[in-house]
């Protein structure tokens, strides 16, 4: 399958016009997607040891996959299934709840800083700068002056990110709210998921209208070359794993990565070696 189908057109956005529920790319249900998955484990590992070897040369690349969407869209399943198919120790995950006291003491970039990946790593972002136009927007936590200011503050932010060698992924996962109810109402029937919901789930769900426009504003004002959106069918939990998990091995591929060279005689290593005497 080509992902690359889910790339957001430059122009206007008009999410109601996207499908949440089509499988585009990929014929064969959830068994031949979950397999269709796995299959990209090992090339997805062995590119992302590249990224990480490369770290010893100086290199400044790493890869930034940021996770944006509604409540139960996926971003954690996301995490487990398709971010879980690489090294744990060259990913870092940060998520974005609601800021600290002394987070709002400062800009809204200020821990988006904080939590950019170093070199070598897959960054992931579980939500991210795009909460200060989204939330803030629906919920009116800031005046509409400072929430237009932004776009152009996260479009010089995601630039500046890129010019340092952070390659971008950034997905917008995109449910019906016909299926967060379902997905609402799977978690008041099973005991075991009673920890993962919340009560104001519920409430939100009132401005579900008021949400879809906020991100197609923020879609629209955001979507560049150097950071474009993806806009990533939801409703089917195995399509959503296997597209990002595509997305994310394109984007690996299309670093072109190689394993650094020896800055030593690998001849001369291998010939000590061999006429070392015999431990004792």
């Amino acid at each position: 399958m080509t992902a690359h189908l889910h790339r957001l057109p430059a122009g206007s956005v008009d999410l109601a016009t996207l499908p949440t529920d089509a499988t585009p790319g990929f014929v064969g249900g959830k068994k031949k997607g979950a397999a269709a998955l796995a299959a990209l484990g090992d090339e997805l590992s062995d590119l992302q040891e590249r990224l990480w070897a490369e770290r010893t040369t100086g290199s400044r690349r790493r890869v930034l996959l940021v996770l944006q969407g509604m409540d139960t869209s996926g971003k954690g399943g996301v995490l487990r299934h398709t971010v879980g198919l690489v090294d744990p120790q060259g990913v870092k995950i940060t998520s974005f709840k609601a800021p600290s006291a002394e987070e709002r003491q400062h800009d809204f970039l200020w821990r988006i800083r904080r939590g950019v990946p170093e070199p070598g790593f897959v960054g992931v972002f579980d939500r991210s700068h795009y909460e200060d136009v989204l939330i803030v927007r629906v919920h009116q936590l800031a005046d509409a002056q400072t929430v237009e200011q932004r776009y152009d503050q996260i479009n010089a932010f995601e630039a500046e990110l890129a010019a340092d060698g952070v390659v971008i992924l950034k997905c917008m996962l995109h449910i019906s709210p016909e299926q967060q109810r379902e997905r609402l109402l799977a978690r008041l029937d099973d005991e075991e998921k009673h920890w993962k919901f919340n009560p104001a789930d519920i409430d939100e769900r009132a401005f579900w209208s008021h949400y879809r426009t906020a991100y197609e504003i923020a879609l629209e004002h955001t979507n560049t070359e150097i950071a474009p959106w993806y806009v990533v069918p939801a409703d089917r939990k195995w399509y959503r794993n296997l597209v990002i998990g595509q997305l994310l091995l394109e984007t690996l591929r299309g670093m072109g990565l190689r394993w650094p060279a020896a800055d030593f005689d690998v001849e001369e290593q291998r010939r000590r070696l061999l006429e070392e005497p015999a431990p004792s």
